[in-house]
């Protein structure tokens, strides 16, 4: 199937105002047709118009009340009319546009299926930013990552030796998909899930990369126990660490033919070390 005139590149403009934009994203965003954007503040807004005149945001589509999916698909309709014109569309959205980002992904696959090009470009995430505030090294310790609704409500097998990350806070038990604000009922609940693995006074983050020049990063402690009395917003990220690290399985080992009292303590080393 032969491509049609017509092209959408979907791009991240990152976490931190202005300073996450890669050069690739500015190369993209500067030679577009049009610009459309989900961004976090006006300013943002603003380094895309520097770069580009025609910018217009899709935040209108918000409204209060409107069920999100409604919101997205208003999104989805405004980005892919371009493209369907023979235009040249660069959506960007904040962040990394592959995470948390529905519209993005909906869009691109919409437009391949009408036989367009478009293509998915990578940018700084709120982890990338969570690594490294919080001094993370998954290539030492792994990263077990949910969305925090999606690890409430399904039985999901962890690891508590491993880093826990789970997302969207703020949302959590929003079954209508339509508000913004957290239930400290559901946040009990969450932290009667993990009180399963975790001891009740096992000390958790509350984490917020820094958006602006002059923000500080959030990475509040808070007891498991006491979690429903934090104050959650969009950005609001929970991070469990681990209770101990983990143990090297001896009959494991002995079955790759290992011996494995030397590797058992280099483990131990490699995470004495990353601690």
């Amino acid at each position: 199937m032969s491509v049609r005139p017509g092209r959408l590149s979907v791009v991240g403009t990152g976490i931190r105002l202005g300073g996450h934009l890669t050069v690739e994203t500015r190369h993209l965003v500067r030679h577009a047709d049009r610009v459309f954007a989900v961004l976090a503040d006006p300013f943002s807004l603003d380094v895309l118009r520097e770069l580009n005149s025609n910018v217009a945001s899709l935040q209108v589509h918000y409204r209060r009340g409107r069920p999100r999916d409604e919101s997205y698909e208003r999104m989805i309709t405004a980005v892919l009319e371009p493209v369907r014109a023979g235009e040249h569309v660069c959506a960007a959205f904040y962040g990394h546009p592959g995470v948390f980002v529905w519209p993005a992904h909906e869009s691109i696959r919409r437009a391949r299926a009408d036989g367009f090009e478009a293509i998915m470009y990578p940018g700084v995430s709120a982890e990338d930013c969570l690594v490294a505030d919080l001094g993370l090294d998954p290539g030492v310790s792994g990263l077990q990552t949910y969305e925090a609704a999606d690890f409430l409500v399904h039985p999901r097998v962890f690891d508590p030796r491993t880093p826990l990350v789970l997302w969207q806070l703020a949302v959590l038990g929003d079954r209508s998909r339509s508000t913004f604000r957290t239930d400290p009922a559901w946040v009990r609940a969450l932290a009667g899930i993990l009180a399963e693995a975790y001891p009740d006074d096992h000390a958790v983050t509350v984490y917020e990369a820094a958006v602006g020049p002059f923000d500080e990063v959030r990475a509040e402690p808070v007891s498991l126990y006491r979690l429903h009395e934090l104050e959650f917003t969009q950005a609001s990220t929970l991070y469990v660490p681990p209770i101990g690290i983990p143990e090297p399985d001896e009959a494991r080992l002995r079955r790759l033919g290992l011996d494995p009292t030397g590797l058992i303590e280099a483990s131990f080393q490699k995470y004495r070390r990353s601690s």
